[in-house]
């Protein structure tokens, strides 16, 4: 059993930076893919980015290129998700997960999930 924690979000400005974190509670952490997903009201939860066990390889979502940042610390059983250039689209409840195998962008590949920190972005 893996319980995920995510950091609270927030509300920032259309342009601005905000930084989730994520912590795992399994000693496994280090072998497992870790994602963040969003879900919008009224849509459908989607894939942003995800990580590899090492932080060595790395995908991201096309909306998302060039202005949010995966990483990992093993060390900490964290994953974070920078971003910046936020815009009013990347309002919605994003999520970490976490599976075993390789790389997926598809949700219902993961088996673990935290309970979804809200961010907020305003004009």
């Amino acid at each position: 059993q893996v319980q995920l924690v995510e950091s609270a979000g927030g509300l920032v400005q259309a342009g601005g930076s905000l930084r989730l974190s994520c912590v795992a509670s399994a000693r496994t952490f280090s072998i497992n893919t870790m994602a963040w997903f969003r879900q919008a009201p009224g849509k459908e939860r989607e894939f942003v980015a995800a990580i590899n066990w090492s932080g060595v390889s790395t995908v991201y979502a096309d909306f998302v290129k060039g202005r949010f940042t995966i990483s990992r610390d093993n060390g900490k059983n964290a994953v974070y998700l920078q971003m910046s250039s936020l815009e009013l689209e990347d309002t919605a409840v994003y999520y970490c997960a976490s599976r075993s195998a390789r790389i997926t962008p598809t949700a219902a590949q993961y088996d673990y999930w935290g309970q979804g920190t809200q961010v907020t972005v305003s004009s």
